[in-house]
């Protein structure tokens, strides 16, 4: 028997925002809110960033971990690919991730901004596979969270 050398994850994380649809869309459709609370991070320095908010459009990131982080030195690269926009409602994005020159994972992202009584309800579907040595699900659902609580202060 060989090792199971894909893990398949789906998480879905909801939030309220205070703000309507339109603010909350535009921290995920503007270019520098979306560096601020995506890209930049206490733990790494961002060596590139890019994106083309349009259906088609690719989305691009380089990192690489500062000293006393468990990958210091090393790259972390993310590249997306906008597969459907719907201003104000919905993104959906496919990317894949490379920590160094391993791939770790390949993943789907949908968010949703819901109109709700205090602002808008962000509805994340991240559904992914992980391959070996990946940072695995936890980690990345964790990472999200964290994402997603930087993104508050952007809308």
């Amino acid at each position: 028997m060989t090792d199971q050398s894909v893990i398949d994850n789906t998480f879905v994380i909801e939030r309220t925002y205070l703000k309507s649809p339109p603010l909350v869309f535009a921290a995920f459709s503007d270019p520098s809110k979306k560096r601020r609370w995506f890209a930049d991070g206490p733990d790494h320095d961002v060596e590139h960033f890019s994106m083309d908010f349009v259906v088609g459009g690719q989305e691009r990131a380089q990192y690489r971990f500062r000293k006393g982080t468990p990958f210091a030195s090393v790259a972390l690269s993310y590249e997306g690919r906008f597969l459907d926009v719907v201003a104000d409602r919905r993104v959906v994005t496919a990317s894949t991730m490379t920590l160094g020159d391993r791939r770790i994972s390949a993943s789907l992202v949908t968010a949703e901004f819901r109109p709700n009584n205090s602002g808008t309800l962000l509805v994340l579907t991240h559904q992914a596979v992980f391959f070996e040595g990946a940072d695995g699900p936890k980690i990345r659902e964790a990472g999200w969270r964290a994402l997603l609580d930087r993104l508050e202060p952007m809308v």
